[in-house]
């Protein structure tokens, strides 16, 4: 599972109203769903997992962002509960997955304001660390850096080393390093790294 790359390029969106980003709302449930439906098409994987770790017991809330163009919900971000086993202690940390844009909203800009706005709030709240799975190339110039060469061990095996990303924020002191660790949730839903199917072609 990764993040999700939202393709970016420079633009204003279609219509040319300016996108905004704003907390997700009970009312927009069924347009987050309808963004990742079309953004990824993989059926119920994407919008189950977020369903799921809206009602998730965790440790830190989680928090969840859409991006509207004329009040409709064109992209969505959330941030989710995870946890990195440090040498001092345990130390609680988001995850950011999933990211989405509907294709039509896509390669203007909504992506990168989105993981903007969820980073600025992940960073006002005091916690340390976001990571995710996904293109470095993408993600790289958007906060984040590689998490195995900042000191953190991948969750799995299935996670491309250069798809393993963290950003460390405010609060974050040299010692926070060790294995990151996703939420049950993940694991529930299979939506940890790639999987290899019978054909032996990775997913």
């Amino acid at each position: 599972m990764t993040a999700y790359d939202a393709p970016e390029g420079s633009g204003a969106a279609p219509g040319g109203s300016a996108p905004v980003i704003r907390p997700e709302t009970a009312d927009d449930h069924r347009d987050v769903r309808e963004v990742h439906t079309r953004a990824f098409g993989d059926g119920e994987r994407v919008p189950g997992l977020v369903e799921a770790l809206r009602v998730a017991e965790a440790a830190l809330a989680p928090m969840s962002f859409v991006a509207t163009v004329d009040d409709r919900v064109v992209g969505h971000v959330q941030l989710s509960a995870s946890r990195v086993d440090a040498p001092r202690r345990i130390v609680d940390v988001l995850s950011l997955s999933p990211l989405g844009v509907v294709p039509e909203f896509q390669r203007q800009g909504i992506g990168t304001g989105l993981v903007a706005h969820a980073l600025a709030a992940a960073d006002s709240r005091g916690v340390p660390l976001v990571f995710l799975e996904g293109s470095p190339h993408y993600y790289g110039t958007r906060g984040f850096e590689a998490a195995g060469a900042a000191g953190f061990r991948s969750p799995s095996l299935r996670i491309p080393e250069a798809a393993f990303q963290v950003a460390r924020l405010s609060a974050h002191e040299p010692w926070m390093t060790g294995t990151f660790v996703y939420s049950e949730v993940f694991w529930a839903l299979d939506c940890v790294g790639l999987r290899e199917p019978e054909d032996g072609q990775k997913r």
